[in-house]
């Protein structure tokens, strides 16, 4: 239970600091002023491992591809024995990645579009398998307003955004709680639940005696993905095969809870690898949210909408005048549209002589601004033309478990 452990000292320390939880993401507050999120001392908290340059060089080795853009500027910086995982490619031993969506009214934003990008590029190197849960239950539990069946067409939507990422059923199985819960899957939920106890649930998530027990119920249901019995039609009745879950840093005291409870069931350990962030318009002291129009940029925005929202609300590094900027410079570390150019320019090049030009006052905090505004506007462009090629037949064979998938020749194995 080591892991289980640190989770109570982690969870005091954060409380006076900064507020990092699956529900909410705030920088410390100093003298008054609220700060940026600290990764380092994240690391150190949770007890994870940074994601080094020697890591690095194993991974393109491993894989024989550069690495993502995201793993080049430390957007996913932090591991658990990610290298359990590059050794059971070399080994050519099978492994599979696991990722969640809570669904919600609307679009996603740019930033629940990090994940989904990295796995699907993930899955394109690795040629494993891909299992989605949309926690459409944990919608309904978590907040009092939703019915069963708005949370459920949540789900169903949500499958046709992730699907306008590029993912294919024949890799992919996405699922709503909800719909597929039962047999395998809730079995495991079962054995789950009954070794986490309440006051482990507590520990990690600040639960109250007064909150409902759905809510203290709900972390077993997202730990059973990370248990390959969970998927029959895949994987059979085998144990032996690990998971690699890419996910926001925040979602990481959900598989401490299944790291500890894995091997006692005789399964795997889930492997994890977490990212940063992507910050709110208005600066990096909390990320985007679904919840705040003007603190996101939604995968359903028009140009002139993403074109607003850069040039009204993004936080910029500049100076208070075009003189001063010219003079000394602006700061890109802090300069949220370049900040979001670092999430989605490939060019590592461009990159660098953009924050060389904005530090030397070359280039304007304008300037800036609309070289993000036309890197966004393009991209979203092509996911919403992608989005409505996806028909309601493409959605339910992704969501179906019977699926041809040929992967599930891993169950016969």
């Amino acid at each position: 239970m080591a892991e289980t452990q640190e989770l109570t000292q982690a969870t005091e320390t954060m409380s006076l600091e900064q507020n990092i939880t699956p529900w909410e993401v705030e920088g410390a507050v100093v003298d008054g002023v609220q700060q940026a999120i600290d990764y380092d001392k994240l690391i150190k908290q949770f007890g994870t491992r940074k994601i080094d340059p020697e890591l690095l060089e194993r991974f393109e080795k491993a894989t024989g591809h550069k690495p993502h853009l995201y793993l080049r500027r430390g957007i996913f910086f932090s591991h658990r024995e990610l290298e359990k995982i590059l050794e059971r490619l070399e080994q050519g031993k099978p492994f599979y990645l696991y990722t969640g969506r809570g669904p919600s009214r609307g679009h996603m934003h740019i930033g629940h579009m990090m994940p989904f990008i990295f796995c699907k590029w993930l899955q394109d190197v690795f040629d494993c398998p891909l299992v989605v849960q949309l926690t459409d239950d944990e919608k309904f539990l978590f907040k009092n307003d939703l019915t069963l069946e708005q949370a459920n067409e949540y789900a169903f939507n949500t499958v046709r955004e992730i699907a306008a990422i590029g993912f294919k059923p024949e890799k992919t199985f996405i699922f709503s709680d909800i719909e597929y819960m039962g047999g395998a899957f809730y079995r495991n939920v079962l054995r789950i639940s009954r070794l986490v106890t309440y006051s482990t649930a507590k520990a990690a998530f600040g639960f109250k005696e007064s909150d409902h027990i759905g809510k203290i119920h709900f972390p077993s249901i997202e730990a059973a993905p990370a248990f390959c019995s969970t998927f029959p039609e895949i994987f059979g009745e085998r144990k032996d095969v690990p998971c690699l879950i890419p996910c926001g840093i925040d979602q990481d005291p959900y598989f401490r809870l299944t790291r500890d409870v894995a091997q006692r069931l005789k399964h795997k350990k889930p492997c994890l690898i977490h990212a940063r962030f992507l910050p709110a318009l208005q600066g990096s002291t909390s990320k985007m949210s679904s919840s705040n129009d003007v603190s996101a940029i939604f995968m359903s925005d028009t140009q002139a909408q993403i074109k607003k929202k850069i040039n009204r609300y993004a936080f910029s590094g500049g100076r208070t005048s075009l003189e001063e900027h010219r003079m000394y410079g602006g700061n890109p570390d802090v300069d949220v549209p370049y900040q979001y150019l670092t999430y989605f320019l490939d060019d590592d090049q461009e990159i660098e002589t953009l924050a060389e030009g904005y530090r030397k006052g070359e280039i304007t905090s304008g300037e800036m601004k609309a070289k993000c505004i036309a890197v966004i506007q393009e991209f979203v462009a092509k996911f919403q033309e992608r989005e409505a090629a996806i028909t309601d037949a493409d959605v339910k064979d992704f969501m179906n478990p019977a699926y041809p998938r040929p992967y599930a020749a891993l169950a016969k194995k």
